[in-house]
Order: C-alpha cells, then sequence, then structure tokens
C-alpha cells in the first residue's frame, strides 16, 4: 500500500480520480459501510464484509464477501466495482494488491486522528457532490468542538483500556492496549480522559514487551499497541479500567477475572471497571457521533464517584 493510498491531514487524493459519483462500491470496512449509508450514499453499496452489521436493513440483501482479512478477490472483481474501500489495519496487502491487479480502484483508510476520521467523511461528501452529507459532516464536528470544549471544565480520568487479552505458555496474564498514535486514544483524549500508556510502545518479542528480556529492534513492526503485565498497570494505577466488548468481547466474567487479577487497584476498590460498547472507540465514521453522545457520561470522574 503506498503512502498516496492512504488519507492524511488535509489530503483527499481520491475525488480527483472521479468525474461523478461511484456506482458500484464495495466496502471492507464495517465503519466505512455504516458511514456510507449514514451519509446518503448506501444505493451505491454493492457488496460488503461478513462483519458489516450496520445498518441493518441496508446491508441484509447485500453479497457477502468474507471477513476483513479474507475477503473473496473474486467475487468482489466480479461484481465490477468503480471504487473498494478498504482499510490499513483491518485488510491485508494481499487483497489489496490482488485487487488492484485487477484494474480495480482501491481507497485505502487510515485514519489515526478523529480529525483525520472526518477528512474521510468530508472525502465521501465531495466524492459524491452530496451538500446533504457535507451538512451532516460538519454537525460533526460542531459536535466534536462542543464536547473538546466541555471536557476542559471536568477533572480528567485516567484510565486502562484493553483491546485484547491472553496469558503466556506459563500462564501469566497480559492486556493489550494502546497508546497515543491511534484512533480509540484520540477518541478518548478528545473527550478528556487521560490514556496511562499514552507513552508506551510495543516491544518484540512479547516477553521483551512484559518486561522480561531485551528488545529487538521492531524494524517496521507496529509499536501502537503494547502488550502490559499485571505489575504495569498496577504500577500506572488509573483512575478506571474501560472494558470494551471489541475487538476482544470482555464479558462479566472477564470483568469478575480482572478483578481478582488486579484488585489492589484503586479503580478496582472503587469499583470503577466499566464495560462499553467498543465500536464507540474503534469505529471511526458516522459512529463518532454516537461516542460524542454516550462516552462523556461514562468518563465524567465525578459519576465514577457515585457508581
Amino acid at each position: 500500500m503506498s503512502s498516496q493510498d492512504q488519507l492524511s491531514g488535509d489530503e483527499r487524493p481520491l475525488v480527483h480520480h472521479f468525474s461523478h459519483p461511484p456506482e458500484r462500491v464495495v466496502s471492507l470496512v464495517p465503519s466505512m459501510t455504516e458511514s456510507l449509508f449514514d451519509l446518503g450514499f448506501g444505493a451505491s453499496v454493492v457488496g460488503v464484509t461478513d462483519y458489516c452489521v450496520h445498518p441493518a436493513a441496508g446491508v441484509s440483501g447485500l453479497p457477502r464477501l468474507g471477513g476483513p482479512k479474507n475477503p473473496r478477490v473474486v467475487e468482489i472483481i466480479d461484481l465490477q466495482p468503480d471504487l473498494v474501500i478498504a482499510n490499513f489495519e483491518e485488510n491485508t496487502r494481499q487483497s489489496v494488491e490482488a485487487l488492484e491487479a485487477a484494474g480495480v480502484r482501491v481507497w485505502v483508510t487510515f485514519p489515526k486522528t478523529v480529525r483525520q476520521a472526518l477528512d474521510i467523511l468530508w472525502t465521501l461528501a465531495m466524492l459524491y457532490q452530496s451538500p446533504t452529507a457535507a451538512a451532516r459532516v460538519e454537525s460533526l464536528e460542531i459536535g466534536l468542538d462542543w464536547v473538546e470544549r466541555a471536557a476542559q471544565n471536568r477533572e480528567p480520568i485516567r484510565y486502562f483500556c484493553p483491546i485484547w487479552y491472553d496469558e503466556t505458555q506459563e500462564r501469566q496474564a497480559w492486556w493489550m492496549t494502546f497508546n497515543q498514535h491511534t484512533y480509540p486514544h484520540d477518541v478518548l483524549d478528545a473527550l478528556g480522559a487521560v490514556n496511562v500508556f499514552a507513552g508506551r510502545e510495543r516491544r518484540y518479542p512479547l516477553d521483551a514487551d512484559l518486561g522480561w528480556i531485551e528488545p529487538v529492534d521492531p524494524a517496521r513492526r507496529d509499536t501502537r499497541y503494547p502488550r502490559v503485565s499485571a505489575d504495569e498497570i498496577l504500577a500506572a494505577d488509573p483512575d478506571a479500567i474501560l472494558l470494551p466488548d471489541e475487538p476482544y468481547n470482555f464479558t462479566e466474567t472477564h470483568q469478575e477475572q480482572l478483578k481478582e487479577q488486579l484488585g489492589k487497584l484503586r479503580a478496582v476498590r472503587d469499583g470503577s471497571i466499566l464495560r462499553f460498547d467498543g465500536s464507540l472507540i474503534t469505529w471511526h465514521g458516522t459512529r463518532l457521533g454516537k461516542a460524542l453522545q454516550i462516552l462523556p457520561a461514562l468518563l465524567d470522574k465525578s459519576l465514577l464517584r457515585s457508581l
């Protein structure tokens, strides 16, 4: 995936490739599928992944083309799309290159911030030449500005938010989280929350990430998703632990297990372990509107004390 395929800042290269709105679009990104429908472009969507579930009524009759990591490329090509929307993290290089080799135009998105995610929505509004969609994106920007200003008047909450859980061969627990160079971090940061692992980079291999051995050079591997041990979480001492239901589904059972594993934490003693809809921080796109409505109350430190 070349850098020109990725959207960053105010770059909107995709628009220059189209003289008219796309008529046949395949979305390999669930959040973008939802955004296409929310912005009024659902009629152009001709195929989605097995994980594209929103909006339910809109996607119910569309061809399912496999998962984001293993889309059925031949079936996508057979649909003759004039645009396939992919994501740098969710889809594989092999799939993108196979589609491009067949002459299919692929737009690879990679927002790391809320503003970059809004730029993607602006690109869609421009691509489809839709004033109505542009007004919707502008309303999201206004809502974001309002929430950011409101957050400045609240006492910030220091949080730990795992997005995966596993154990080593020696049955030592570890949790994957995210640092300051990710979209989930930026969503929560905009709402005034402080990520206790904002500056923590992932180290390789796993034993190095857990502090047991010296790390090797990560080379070009992603360092934005560190894996942390119970001791490291205890040392960080967050005010609250946020447990999303995706990409790892932290259930009530996991919540109880975490209380046992991290019982010394103030957040555990205070009962500040909060399960929530993970798509609010992982789905870039129009779902931001729901995040702005729901997350501020979850992150209000004064409300935490009353839970």
